[in-house]
């Protein structure tokens, strides 16, 4: 089966795939493929016969005699160009959500607030075929497009569950590796999240505005079943590197989330108001090597 999945990858594109077409000017545009479909823009346009049966990396010709590059989406083009009706997380923050909430191959993730399914597809690819991930979404409306996106990169394993329910009020699974929010007032969550957390699993919260993070903060520091809560940023910004000149670009891609992780851990023995004085986790000194 996988052996399947990764020739569905390969070879000539298909009717039906997504394919990404690069301009001269490296201007990127997101297309599926249909046999009576076209490719128009300003710069002339390519019926999509023209392209399924081509392998990847083929350059093609407008009929303006325009060239473009063709290749399969990665995840990073898919997630800023997919169709969405909300805003997406963005791959800069996709990457150290996987890394901070520590998901690997086999794991057990729930998600809640599946969006656009930028999320969700990142956390389906990285848990593989012998994983699970449960996505909760109170918003029906949202769960259609967001799967039609999803299955575009990641084929229905079978191991996605989604529940059109409340997160709020309540998680259903136990002993899961992370619990990854992408929720307005995900601090309303943290006790579901304590109880559906294995011992050692990941608590993460993707949240815009600080006051938001002080609430959560807050929330977290009250439930004893969590310790070392972090929060950080992640800043990208790109360079332009020519033949005569390396600068940074004019424009960066800076703050458009908060990262708020803590670990499910026995809750501590000291008393509740020495534990509410100590200072907290992140400013503590790193030991000597």
């Amino acid at each position: 089966m996988d052996g399947e999945r990764a020739a569905e990858r390969r070879g000539p594109y298909r009717e039906g795939e997504a394919v990404v077409l690069v301009d001269g000017a490296g201007r990127r545009y997101l297309v599926r493929l249909r046999a009576d479909g076209q490719f128009r823009t300003h710069l002339g346009v390519i019926p999509h016969r023209e392209i399924i049966g081509r392998p990847e990396g083929s350059r093609l010709l407008t009929h303006t005699c325009n060239e473009f590059l063709s290749l399969r989406p990665t995840l990073e083009d898919y997630v800023l160009k997919m169709p969405r009706r909300t805003q997406v997380v963005y791959p800069k923050d996709l990457g150290m959500i996987l890394v901070l909430a520590d998901v690997k191959a086999g794991d057990t993730v729930v998600e809640a607030g599946i969006g656009s399914g930028a999320l969700s597809t990142a956390l389906l690819r990285a848990v593989g075929p012998g994983g699970r991930l449960i996505s909760y979404e109170a918003r029906e409306e949202f769960i259609q497009g967001a799967l039609a996106n999803i299955r575009a990169l990641v084929p229905d394993w079978g191991n996605h569950t989604v529940h059109h329910a409340d997160v709020y009020q309540g998680i259903r699974e136990r002993d899961v590796d992370a619990v990854v929010l992408d929720l307005p007032e995900p601090w309303r969550a943290v006790p579901a999240a304590a109880e559906a957390l294995r011992p050692g699993g990941v608590f993460l919260a993707y949240l815009p505005t600080v006051l938001q993070v002080h609430e959560l903060a807050k929330a977290l520091a009250a439930e004893p079943r969590f310790a070392l809560a972090s929060t950080r940023e992640v800043l990208e910004r790109p360079w332009s590197v020519g033949t005569l000149s390396v600068r940074p670009a004019h424009r960066m891609v800076a703050h458009t989330a908060f990262l708020i992780t803590a670990r499910r851990a026995e809750p501590s023995q000291r008393p509740p108001e020495e534990a509410a004085s100590a200072p907290p986790e992140s400013d503590a000194e790193e030991p000597e090597a």
